[in-house]
């Protein structure tokens, strides 16, 4: 069984993820005035009208182009030794660390958690009418799975054919794709939760929403 208290203490030891934002594409690198240890922000606003913090410039054929910071954090690293110097596409220029939020390290709780049944291929996926009526009307977890359950629709390519379900019986706790959506293969479609798991479960998100401190 999953030692939820030991992984919460893990996430709580180190309570952040590094990002890596590379050269969206090749041009002469120009860096903002950031040093380690500066705060940035990323895009904000209803529909991400604010822009996230200047990070650099790239210039390629004398069009510039600004590169910004994708989420709030702090500055890890700036490659000031490539200021001035012309870049290919990929090159690491700057690592944030981002400070996981309040829902990140629910989210993440219950990917370790939960199991994930996943996509057997790039498509998109459906539920069969009978679940995805009972999903909109009584919500996720009012659905029980089980091993050969016919559970999705798989579509690709204008074909249909039925995913099968295969893993634990339990509940559907998570779903995490859209109606339409595509998704990659290996991605999860589902998280599970063995029914007698479930108040285990609704008590670590309950003390995770009420004890874990956002950065600001």
């Amino acid at each position: 069984m999953l030692n939820i208290k030991e992984l919460l203490d893990k996430v709580k030891a180190s309570p952040y993820r590094e990002i890596v934002i590379p050269a969206p594409h090749t041009g002469v690198v120009e860096f903002a005035d950031l040093k380690k240890g500066d705060t940035v922000r990323g895009r904000s606003g209803d529909f991400n009208e604010k822009p996230g913090t200047l990070l650099a410039h790239l210039t390629r054929e004398k069009n510039k182009k600004i590169i910004q910071a994708p989420e709030k954090g702090e500055i890890e690293s700036v490659r000031t030794e490539l200021e001035g110097q012309f870049v290919e596409a990929g090159e690491p220029l700057v690592t944030l660390k981002h400070y996981l939020t309040r829902k990140e390290v629910i989210e993440l709780i219950l990917q370790e958690a939960l199991y994930l049944f996943r996509a057997p291929e790039r498509a998109k996926y459906y539920f069969v009418p009978e679940v995805d009526q009972k999903l909109k009307v009584s919500g996720k977890r009012s659905v029980k799975v089980v091993e050969g359950m016919e559970l999705m629709i798989v579509s690709r390519m204008k074909r249909e054919t039925p995913l099968v379900y295969s893993g634990p019986e339990g509940i559907i706790y998570s779903v995490y794709f859209g109606r339409g959506d595509n998704v990659d293969e290996g991605e999860p479609l589902i998280g599970i939760c063995p029914e007698d798991q479930l108040t285990v479960i609704q008590d670590v998100v309950a003390r995770i929403q009420s004890e874990w401190e956002e950065m600001a």
